[in-house]
């Protein structure tokens, strides 16, 4: 594989708590993603992305870190992942691994020396309070509240830009900047060939502890369910210090061969398409950042366009990641559903995201066009769900176990699986769509195949096309091969003019005498 395989790759995001349970404890592990990677393989991929399998007391759900050398006994040992990545190695998959730097579990040895004012004291963000007690700024935590949190045993608050449990590190302290290297050093040497970078935005805070400012109301979502969403995070996050260090991570990792940094940018759309170009930007920054900006609601040419447009003609020599649906999102086929069927969603979609410009990420169990698992309020782990329900109900039906068959649990575990399996998600079982050659998971292994088949699709420019709602067009062009690309965004036919050939996997899609119809949820790809 070439030495930036990453560009314009695909990603398969593994959430281990959720793929298989191989110790019978209800919880995945890491001899269970072992056991499935030959599925993973199948499927045409490029690499697997593991969320966090560090020790962590699981508050919130391995984000917070309590060593970043080991691995949580709930998913097995270090021997069992070099058994992984040997075996992924041997399916031809590259191992990339989540990063979560930006704060610990504050469990950790580190913190907990810092709140006694020992050798590590200047390691987190420490401030007094105001003299009335109250926090020294108005910074918001991510999951509710002020993001200070005072400490008795130093007469200080600290910086949490998410849970209490998590407190943030204080990466102004070359110290801790030199550790979080040599961490990187530590899993590198095991064969990790490559590191998502866990909101990779909020690694420095203002010094001055300047407060922020308020956000300008968005008419589509205000009053936002938590006050986080109110303020516009100038100072908490998205600092400029942050190019120096990305550039110390990227030093280390040319130390090694073939290896790539993906960043994920967690910041609200004024703001993060901005911060995606400037941590791309050149050859010692990031090769990639991961984008949130198709994982919300909008369904449109418009957006789509407009995300794919704005990122290449900002940074042209940088490269973003693309996703439809992860572990913290509602599963896409879910959030799009009035714009087609369960199964039409799904099969565009990947038609869609294996067609654009840039690397692409696929959540597991996205290739079997799962949805969003229905939760009640006695079934949650997640924090913001318990805090903010109904409003807001969490991460965890997006998280329920991956389904494989149609034994128990759907073949997950023999024991009850940590977050339910519910009918709806078990009926759209591997072994069940294995059998039938019109699925979603066959539709997926056709796409992602045309994909790896033809270069341009990976790698080629994209100009996009001025077409009437519903229809998203683009041309991609690598110098050698040319494609037209087409999407139906909605749920009725349409018709347009085209030229070329009709090639892959397309759906629904007719061409006759220059004119290309498009059923509901249709796609097309015709070579010029």
């Amino acid at each position: 594989m070439a030495k930036d395989w990453w560009r314009g790759a695909v990603i398969y995001q593994i959430y281990p708590r959720s793929f298989q349970d191989d110790s019978g404890d209800g919880i995945g592990d890491l001899k269970g993603i072992t056991r499935r990677l030959d599925h993973v393989a199948s499927l045409g991929v490029d690499a697997i992305w593991l969320s966090p399998i560090f020790t962590s007391p699981m508050a919130d759900m391995g984000y917070d870190v309590s060593d970043y050398r080991g691995i949580d006994p709930q998913f097995g040992t270090l021997e069992d992942f070099d058994a992984l990545v040997a075996r992924a190695h041997e399916l031809g998959l590259k191992v990339v691994i989540d990063q979560v730097i930006s704060h610990s579990s504050d469990q950790h040895p580190w913190f907990k020396d810092s709140k006694k004012g020992g050798t590590k004291k200047d390691w987190y963000v420490w401030a007094d309070p105001k003299p009335d007690g109250s926090p020294p700024n108005n910074w918001q935590a991510v999951f509710g509240g002020s993001s200070w949190e005072y400490a008795p045993e130093r007469g200080q608050y600290y910086l949490h830009n998410f849970l209490i449990e998590q407190p943030d590190l204080n990466l102004h302290n070359p110290e801790v900047q030199a550790e979080l290297l040599d961490i990187f050093r530590f899993w590198l040497d095991r064969g990790v060939d490559g590191f998502r970078l866990d909101t990779v935005n909020y690694y420095f805070h203002d010094p001055k502890l300047r407060d922020n400012p308020a956000m300008e109301p968005d008419p589509e979502r205000w009053p936002p369910v938590s006050t986080y969403d109110m303020q516009d995070h100038e100072f908490d996050k998205n600092r400029p210090e942050n190019i120096t260090f990305l550039k110390k991570m990227r030093v280390v990792m040319d130390e090694y061969e073939d290896r790539t940094l993906i960043g994920e940018v967690g910041e609200a759309p004024h703001r993060a398409l901005g911060l995606m170009e400037e941590y791309t930007r050149g050859v010692d920054r990031l090769h990639m950042a991961y984008s949130f900006d198709m994982l919300g609601p909008k369904f449109s040419p418009a957006h789509f366009r407009g995300k794919i447009e704005g990122f290449f003609e900002n940074a042209p020599d940088g490269w973003p990641s693309w996703s439809f649906s992860n572990h913290d999102v509602q599963r896409h086929v879910t959030r799009w559903a009035k714009y087609g069927t369960e199964d039409g969603i799904a099969r565009l979609a990947i038609a869609m995201l294996a067609s654009f410009q840039g690397t692409i990420g696929i959540y597991q169990g996205e290739e079997l066009g799962q949805t969003e698992t229905e939760m009640e309020y006695h079934e949650l782990t997640d924090p913001p769900g318990l805090r903010f329900w109904p409003e807001n109900k969490g991460r965890d039906g997006c998280r329920t176990p991956m389904v494989w068959d149609e034994s128990t649990n759907a073949g997950f575990s023999k024991a009850k699986p940590w977050l339910p399996v519910k009918p709806p998600q078990a009926a759209r079982a591997v072994s069940v769509q294995e059998a039938d050659a019109h699925s979603v998971l066959a539709y997926y292994r056709r796409v992602l195949s045309f994909r790896k088949e033809n270069p341009v699709l990976r790698k080629g420019a994209s100009t996009f096309l001025d077409l009437p709602d519903p229809i998203l067009g683009f041309i991609r062009d690598d110098g050698e091969t040319k494609f037209a690309c087409y999407f139906n965004l909605g749920p009725d036919p349409v018709t347009l003019k085209a030229d070329g050939e009709l090639v892959g996997p397309c759906l629904a899609a007719t061409l006759e005498d220059g004119t290309l119809s498009l059923g509901p949820n249709g796609a097309a790809w015709l070579k010029l």
